[in-house]
C-alpha cells in the first residue's frame, strides 16, 4: 500500500522509475476515520466498462495548516470536550471558493493539549462532526517546533529580523530544526492517511509546514500539492542567513503550485532559488514556471480576501447595530479614526502613534476633533520583544493623552483587551478611517474588512437617518509593506518608519473632501468584493490543476535523500543508459560513430585540472584502434589545447571550437567550415565586450580563433544576466550585416560564425562517412550541455537527412537526467568513463581469445 512505502526519508533508492502512463484514479484504501484505513473489496478489471464495478470518490480538498480552525473547550466538571468551527478564520470561509461536490478536510493541530488517553475519542469526534483530522504533537514537541523554532526563528527572519545577541537564543539552534522536521513528518502522515483518490488536492498553508510538501512527494510521487505562504518572504541577502536555507527551498519546489501575497514575495523567492540553487524561471501566458529537474513549479501571485457575506451578515446584527450606534454617539462630531492589530514588534503601533504625537504637535486645530482608536489584539507568542511593545504602547497612549487630551477628551483610546468579533465590526463601519501601519506583514486582511463594513448595511443606514442609496465613504492608510498595499490603489501608501510620512497621511485623511472619500471607497469596495476569499480559494485551486495536468504524461525517476529528495519528470523515452543494453547493440554492429563532448562529459565541470587522464587516454586509444570504430571529440575548446592533450592518441579525430576546425586523425591536415578566417567581425565586437567586462565585476572575454566568449560565472548572478541580456541586444544590433550569430549560452555570451554548431559538424562527419561507402550502423554521441542538444538532434535525425543502407543503431546520451533531446542519460563523468570502458573490453578480450565471443558478465568483470 502507498502509505506503507518509504516510511523513512532514507528507504529509498535514488534509481526508482514511476510510470506515469499507467492508470491510476484512486489508491487501494478509503479513509472511514483518522488512523483507521480500510481496503475496499473489489476486483480490478481493464476492460472498458470495469468503471462501473469501482466505488464512486468525491473529490477532496485537504487544507492543512498548523491550527485547525476550530473552538475548543473542555468541560472541567464533566471532562468533556466539545468543539465548534470558528467561522471567522480564513481556513473555514475558504471552503466557498470549492465546487459544492467536494469533500474539503482539515489537518492540522488543536490549540489545546489532549491526553493521549482521549486523542482517539477526539479523533473520532472532530473527524465526524468537523471533517478535521488533529496532529497531536507532544507538549515538548510543540513547544520547540511552534514556539521556538517558527516563532522565535523563522518568523522574526521572514519578517527582516536577524539575530544581533548571541547571548539572548536568538541564533539558530538545528535541535530546533530537528523538532521542526519531526512536527512536518506528522502532518505529512495524517494528510496521507485522508487522502482516497489521484484527484485529491492537498493545500498546505504558512512558514510553518514548509517541509509538507517533500515528504508528501516522497510518499505519493504525483500527489496534487499547493503552498501559500501568508507571511512575507525576505530577500536574498537575508534568507541566505538561515542554516538550512537549502532544504526549505527544495521542500517548497516539491510542490506544484507555490503561492505569495504580492510579487515582491514571490521576486524574493525566486531570486533565492536562482542564486543558492542555480534554477531559472520563466513567464509563459501569464504564468511564471521555476524548471525543476523536469517539473515546471508554478508560481501564484494573489492576496487573500476577506468572506463579504459573512461581514454582512455581522453588520445586521441587533447587538452590531447597537454598538455602531454607542460609537457613534460616543465620538459624535469627532473624525473616529481606527487601528486594529495584534501585539507584536511588527506591527508598527507605536510608529502609528507617534505620527497621530506629531499631527497633534503641527496642527493644533485638530486637537479635540481626532481620535484615534486602538484595538490590540492577544500577542500570538512571548519574549522581551513583545513585553516592550506592550510597555512601549502604553507610554506612548499615556503621553499623548496627557499633553492634549482633557478631561472630556483622549486623542488616543486603547482597547488592549479581547472584544468579540461583533464589536470590531461595528467599530469598522463607524470609523471614518483605518490605519494599518506595520512595518513588514504579509497576510493583512484588516483594510478589507473596514472596506465591506463601511459599505454599511440598510440597518445602519437607517439608524443614521440615511437613504440607502445614498453613497458611503472610507478612507485608508496603508503601511507600503503590507501585503495587501498593491491592491488598494485608493489608499494613502506611507513608509510607516517616516513619522513625518505617517503624520502628513494622517492630516491628508482629515483634509478629504466627501466626494474623494465616495470615490476611493467605491473603488476598493469594487475589488474587495470581487476578490473574496472564495475567489481567492478557487483561483488557487484552478492554478493547482493546471500545474499537475502533465502528471501522466511524464516519467519520472525519485533521487536524492532525506530533505534533498526530489522527483525527476522527463519525456516518456528518456531512459537511463544500462552497460548491458548498450555493450549488446555495440557487439552487433561493425560500422561504429562515436562523437564524445570534453568538459563536463569525459571531465567533471568542477575540476581543477582539465586535462584528461592517462586512464581517459587509454580508454580513447583501445576505441581507435578498433577498426570498426570511428571516434570523435566535439567540444567548444581550441584546436591547440586540444591537439596538446591528445597528442599520443593518433587515430583520435577532433572537432574544436564546435566544429569550426576539424581534424580528423593526428596525421591529417585541420579543416575549417569555411574558406577562410574572415575576423573583421572581432574589431566590432572585442570593444563592446571590453566594456561590459569592464563593467561587470568578475566577468572575462575568452578569445578563440574562430569567435569571441563573454563569461558572466563569477559575477553577481542577476547583475551577470541583466548585463548578458543587454550585451546580447548590443551585438545583434552592431553584427546584423556581418556573418555571424550571437549566442546566449549557459553564463556566457558567444558570437561565432554563422553556420558552426555541433550538430553541422556531426552531419558533416556522418555524411563524409557515408559517401565513402563507410555508412555507420551505430551512432554513438554523448555530451552535457545546451551545445551538445545540437548533435543529439542531428544523430536522432540522420536517417531522414542521409541515405543509410540499415538503419542505424542511435544512442543519444545526456549526462544527467534532465530536459533533453537525447533519448539516454548516464549519471555523471564516472558513468560514462564506466560505459567506453565496458565496450573497450569487447575489442580486446575478443583478441585475446582469438576473436571468440565476449559474454557480457565479462565486461563487467573488467569494469567493476
Amino acid at each position: 500500500m502507498v502509505l506503507k512505502s518509504y516510511s523513512n526519508l532514507l528507504d529509498m533508492s535514488s534509481e526508482d522509475v514511476i510510470d506515469f502512463h499507467q492508470p491510476f484514479r484512486s489508491l487501494p484504501h478509503l479513509v472511514t476515520s483518522p488512523g483507521i484505513i480500510s481496503d475496499p473489496e473489489w476486483e480490478t478489471s481493464t476492460d472498458d466498462d470495469s468503471t462501473g464495478s469501482a466505488p464512486s470518490y468525491f473529490e477532496r480538498k485537504i487544507v492543512v495548516a498548523n491550527f485547525l480552525p476550530l473552538n475548543c473547550i473542555k468541560d472541567e466538571a464533566t471532562g468533556e470536550w466539545s468543539f465548534a468551527m470558528d467561522d471567522n478564520q480564513l481556513l473555514a470561509q475558504l471552503k466557498d471558493g470549492f465546487p459544492v461536490d467536494n469533500e474539503v478536510l482539515y489537518v492540522g493541530s488543536l490549540k489545546v493539549q489532549v491526553d493521549p488517553s482521549e486523542q482517539d475519542q477526539v479523533s473520532q469526534m472532530l473527524f465526524k462532526d468537523h471533517k478535521c483530522i488533529p496532529t497531536f504533537l507532544p507538549a515538548e514537541l510543540q513547544q520547540q517546533f511552534y514556539h521556538s523554532f517558527c516563532k522565535q526563528q523563522l518568523w522574526p527572519l521572514f519578517h527582516y529580523m536577524l539575530p544581533v545577541c548571541h547571548d539572548r537564543g536568538e541564533l539558530f539552534d538545528r535541535s530546533l530544526f530537528q523538532s521542526y522536521v519531526r512536527a512536518n513528518k506528522i502532518f505529512a502522515d495524517k494528510v496521507m492517511e485522508a487522502i482516497n483518490s489521484a484527484d485529491d488536492c492537498v493545500w498546505v498553508h504558512d512558514y510553518h509546514l514548509m517541509l509538507v510538501p517533500t515528504f508528501l512527494r516522497k510518499k505519493l510521487h504525483r500527489i496534487k500539492v499547493g503552498f501559500f505562504l501568508h507571511s512575507p518572504f525576505p530577500s536574498s541577502e537575508i534568507y541566505r542567513t538561515l542554516p538550512v536555507r537549502d532544504e526549505i527551498l527544495k521542500s517548497l519546489l516539491n510542490a506544484d503550485l507555490i503561492g505569495f501575497q504580492t510579487f515582491d514575495y514571490a521576486r524574493h523567492f525566486l531570486s533565492c532559488c536562482s542564486r543558492l540553487l542555480g534554477l531559472s524561471y520563466e513567464s509563459k501566458r501569464g504564468h511564471i514556471g521555476i524548471d525543476y529537474f523536469g517539473r515546471t513549479v508554478s508560481l501564484k501571485i494573489l492576496s487573500a480576501g476577506v468572506h463579504v457575506g459573512r461581514l454582512e451578515s455581522m453588520l445586521k446584527l441587533p447587538a452590531t447595530i447597537s454598538k455602531v450606534q454607542e460609537i457613534e454617539n460616543r465620538y459624535k462630531g469627532k473624525l473616529l479614526m481606527l487601528g486594529v492589530d495584534d501585539m507584536d514588534i511588527f506591527k508598527g503601533i507605536s510608529l502609528k502613534l507617534l505620527g497621530l504625537e506629531l499631527l497633534l504637535d503641527r496642527t493644533p486645530k485638530l486637537r479635540g476633533k481626532v481620535v484615534l482608536v486602538q484595538i490590540v489584539n492577544p500577542a500570538r507568542s512571548t519574549g522581551k520583544d513583545v513585553e516592550e511593545a506592550i510597555n512601549e504602547t502604553i507610554s506612548v497612549v499615556q503621553r499623548i493623552n496627557d499633553k492634549y487630551g482633557s478631561d472630556d477628551y483622549k486623542p488616543v483610546a486603547l482597547i488592549d483587551y479581547p472584544i468579540p468579533f461583533y464589536e470590531k465590526i461595528a467599530y469598522y463601519a463607524a470609523s471614518d478611517c483605518c490605519i494599518v501601519n506595520a512595518v513588514r506583514d504579509g497576510m493583512n486582511l484588516i483594510p478589507y474588512e473596514y472596506t465591506v463594513c463601511r459599505q454599511g448595511s440598510e440597518e445602519i443606514d437607517k439608524l443614521r437617518g440615511v437613504d440607502k442609496s445614498s453613497p458611503h465613504t472610507s478612507t485608508l492608510i496603508v503601511s507600503e509593506f503590507v501585503g495587501c498595499s498593491p491592491s488598494l490603489s485608493g489608499a494613502f501608501r506611507v513608509n510607516p518608519w517616516s513619522v513625518e510620512d505617517v503624520a502628513d497621511a494622517l492630516y491628508s485623511a482629515t483634509d478629504l473632501t466627501q466626494y474623494e472619500k465616495k470615490l476611493r471607497h467605491e473603488k476598493h469596495y469594487r475589488y474587495v468584493s470581487s476578490h473574496d476569499i472564495a475567489y481567492w480559494a478557487r483561483s488557487f485551486s484552478q492554478d493547482l490543476e493546471r500545474a499537475c495536468k502533465e502528471h501522466y504524461s511524464r516519467r519520472c525517476w525519485i533521487t536524492g535523500f532525506g530533505l534533498n529528495f526530489r522527483v525527476i519528470s522527463l519525456s516518456p523515452g528518456f531512459r537511463r543508459l544500462s552497460l548491458e543494453h548498450f555493450c549488446s547493440s555495440y557487439k552487433k554492429t561493425n560500422r561504429r560513430v562515436i562523437f564524445l563532448d570534453y568538459d563536463g562529459t569525459l571531465v567533471p565541470q568542477s575540476a581543477l585540472n582539465k586535462a584528461p587522464s592517462a586512464e581517459l587516454i587509454s580508454i580513447l586509444n583501445n576505441l581507435c584502434n578498433d577498426l570498426k570504430n570511428t571516434v570523435f571529440i566535439v567540444s567548444g575548446r581550441g584546436r591547440d589545447s586540444l591537439s596538446e592533450w591528445f597528442a599520443s592518441c593518433d587515430k583520435l579525430g577532433i572537432a574544436a571550437e564546435h566544429g569550426f576546425f576539424i581534424r580528423w586523425n593526428k596525421a591529417a591536415e585541420w579543416e575549417t567550415c569555411s574558406s577562410g578566417l574572415d575576423s573583421e567581425w572581432k574589431h566590432i565586437a572585442e570593444p563592446i565586450m571590453h566594456v561590459y567586462k569592464e563593467t561587470t565585476d568578475g566577468s572575462f572575454i575568452e578569445q578563440k580563433e574562430s569567435s569571441l566568449v563573454w563569461h558572466y560565472h563569477n559575477t553577481d548572478h542577476d547583475f551577470g544576466s541583466c548585463q548578458a541580456k543587454e550585451l546580447a541586444g548590443h551585438l545583434e544590433r552592431v553584427l546584423a550585416s556581418e556573418p555571424v550569430v550571437v549566442i546566449r549560452g549557459h553564463q556566457i555570451v558567444e558570437v561565432k560564425p554563422q553556420g558552426v554548431s555541433k550538430g553541422i559538424v556531426v552531419d558533416k562527419i556522418i555524411g563524409a562517412l557515408v559517401s565513402n561507402g563507410e555508412a555507420p550502423d551505430f551512432l554513438m554521441c554523448i555530451g552535457n550541455d545546451r551545445s551538445d542538444e545540437d548533435m543529439f538532434e542531428s544523430i536522432n535525425n540522420a536517417t531522414s537527412r542521409v541515405a543509410f543502407p540499415a538503419k542505424p543503431e542511435v544512442f543519444a546520451c545526456s549526462v544527467g537526467p534532465k530536459a533533453s533531446k537525447a533519448n539516454y542519460y548516464v549519471d555523471g563523468c564516472c558513468e560514462v568513463i564506466r560505459l567506453l570502458k565496458g565496450v573497450t573490453s569487447i575489442s580486446s578480450r575478443r583478441e585475446a581469445v582469438g576473436h571468440s565471443h565476449a559474454a557480457i558478465k565479462d565486461i563487467l568483470e573488467v569494469v567493476s
